[in-house]
């Protein structure tokens, strides 16, 4: 089998070149990433492997058929960036990798928050300087705080273990309830607008998709605690993003963390620096104070990229031997 490895980092090469040496496939880096001018770089390949940036449109998806593409490879667990309908109708199959590590993204998660929380950012920067006065570093003891979890899969069931250890009241929201996270964590489902208008920090969990997207817009930021603080390690269209700035200005929220951004793709896991960025949005976020942002890097841990490799090969291996793989989504 001839694979294409489409958006390849240097961080996560070795680990996908120590994996493909337990099997007998003919596999290609290339740095692009998938858009319709680069899909015809996968003539003549069985499969491509793709990133969380990269572009599985219609169109694309069209391409590749036509390049003689039979399976994709995702190298992240979300799949938004993948239309699942038009792989279906090409004939391609699609697979991803569901639970690589979900302690990596809860505990970025949860860097985020305390950094928020105890002025890190900004206290280093003093320091850098020479400046060790205190003043207006004030945070909030984590315990004994009411903290939201949306989304209460892998990833929220691991951060509201968390939360739990620093004595934290844990409510939740899901469709689907685990009486598992009930009974370890006393955790309390409620409705999303009653988890939002109780709680001092509310961390999202969920999947992009047509129930989701969105989902955190005027109306619900506005029956929020004031001074609540956000984070969102899920992915960014979650949040409306023009509605989550009026929620900052109007000091809704009081502190936000995210990893991820409603349109990061172009922009994050590349170097912008000589040439700068574009979206005023971005921009008006990056310049607030009470703003943090990390650049898509909250599953980056050595146990998660391993993971990762072994899952895209093994899907690949079952795909070989006319298998469907456990985790394959059309």
């Amino acid at each position: 089998m001839k694979i294409l490895f489409y958006s390849v980092k240097a961080f996560e090469k070795p680990y996908l070149q120590q994996r493909a040496k337990h099997h007998a496939f003919q596999e290609v880096f290339r740095e692009e990433s998938l858009t319709a001018e680069t899909a015809v770089l996968a003539l003549n390949f069985d499969a491509v492997s793709l990133f969380a940036g990269d572009d599985a449109s219609a169109t694309v998806l069209d391409i590749l058929k036509d390049m003689g593409v039979r399976y994709i490879a995702l190298r992240s667990a979300g799949y938004d960036n993948v239309n699942l309908k038009a792989a279906g109708r090409s004939g391609l199959k699609v697979a991803n990798v569901p639970g690589y590590s979900p302690y990596a993204i809860a505990e970025h998660a949860v860097a985020l928050l305390l950094a928020l929380n105890r002025k890190l950012i900004e206290s280093n920067r003093r320091v850098s300087g020479y400046n060790f006065d205190i003043t207006g570093l004030t945070g909030f003891d984590l315990h004994g705080k009411t903290v939201g979890i949306v989304g209460t899969g892998r990833i929220g069931s691991v951060m509201a273990g968390i939360m739990n250890g620093f004595g934290c009241k844990i409510l939740g929201y899901d469709i689907a309830e685990s009486d598992a996270l009930q009974g370890k964590y006393k955790m309390q489902y409620t409705t999303l607008e009653a988890l939002c208008s109780r709680a001092d920090i509310i961390s999202i969990h969920l999947p992009l998709n047509g129930a989701t997207h969105h989902l955190f817009d005027r109306e619900l930021f506005r029956v929020m605690k004031k001074g609540v603080m956000l984070i969102n390690t899920a992915r960014g269209a979650v949040l409306k993003t023009d509605d989550l700035l009026e929620a900052l200005e109007n000091r809704i929220i009081g502190a936000l963390g995210i990893d991820v951004y409603e349109k990061e793709r172009g922009v994050f896991f590349n170097d912008c620096s000589a040439n700068g960025i574009e979206d005023p949005y971005l921009k008006k976020l990056i310049g607030m104070s009470n703003v943090l942002i990390t650049s898509h890097h909250a599953f980056l841990t050595e146990e998660a990229l391993t993971n990762i490799a072994d899952t895209v090969f093994r899907n690949l291996h079952d795909w070989q031997e006319g298998k469907d793989p456990v985790n394959q989504l059309s």
